[in-house]
C-alpha cells in the first residue's frame, strides 16, 4: 500500500483521495484546539502561505485522542482554526492516530516512521513531511515547531 492509496474524509465527511497530492510536498499533522501546541496553528499558516505556490500541502486531521484537547465537531474545529488562527490550509475530519479505530493513514504513517519509543503517536501536532513521491521522508515530535522544520520542507519544494 501507498500513500496514494488512501482516501480520507474532509471537514464536510466527504472521501478525498490522497492520490490528489500526487508531486506536491505534504505536511501531515495531528492538532487540536486545546492543546499547549495549539499556537503552532500560526507557523503552519506561516509555512503554508511561504511556499503552497510551490507544490506544498499541508493536511490537518484533528484528534481528540490526548485530553480531550480537541472537543467538538468537524465544523466547530473549523470556525475556531479560521476564526483564531486565519488557517486556509485543508482541514480534515477528525480522527483516531493510534488504537482499534486508528485511521488507516495513520497506520500507513507510523509503519514508514516510528517515533521516539515506537511506532504510536505521543501527543498532538505530530508532523510527517512527505516528498514529491508520497514517500515519508521525516517525523517530527510535538516540540518541533513548524518553523524549526522550513529548512526541510524548503529543500524538498525547491527540489
Amino acid at each position: 500500500m501507498a500513500l496514494y492509496d488512501l482516501t480520507v474524509k474532509d471537514a464536510k465527511g466527504n472521501d478525498v483521495s490522497l492520490s490528489d497530492y500526487k508531486g506536491k510536498v505534504l505536511l501531515i499533522v495531528n492538532t487540536a484546539i486545546r492543546c499547549g501546541f495549539t499556537p503552532q496553528y500560526s507557523e503552519l499558516q506561516d509555512l503554508y502561505d511561504k511556499y503552497k505556490d510551490k507544490g506544498f500541502e499541508i493536511l490537518d486531521f484533528p484528534c481528540n485522542q490526548f485530553a480531550n484537547q480537541a472537543p467538538g465537531t468537524d465544523e466547530e474545529i473549523g470556525s475556531f482554526c479560521t476564526g483564531r488562527y486565519g488557517i486556509t490550509f485543508r482541514q480534515f475530519s477528525k480522527i483516531d492516530v493510534n488504537g482499534e479505530n486508528e485511521s488507516p493513514l495513520y497506520s500507513w504513517l507510523k509503519s514508514q516512521k516510528r517515533g521516539f519509543g515506537g511506532s504510536n503517536i505521543k501527543w498532538n501536532f505530530t508532523k510527517f513531511l512527505i516528498n514529491k513521491k508520497g514517500e515519508v521522508v521525516a517525523r517530527y515530535a510535538s516540540t518541533k515547531t513548524p518553523k524549526a522544520i522550513e529548512k526541510d520542507v524548503a529543500e524538498l519544494v525547491e527540489g
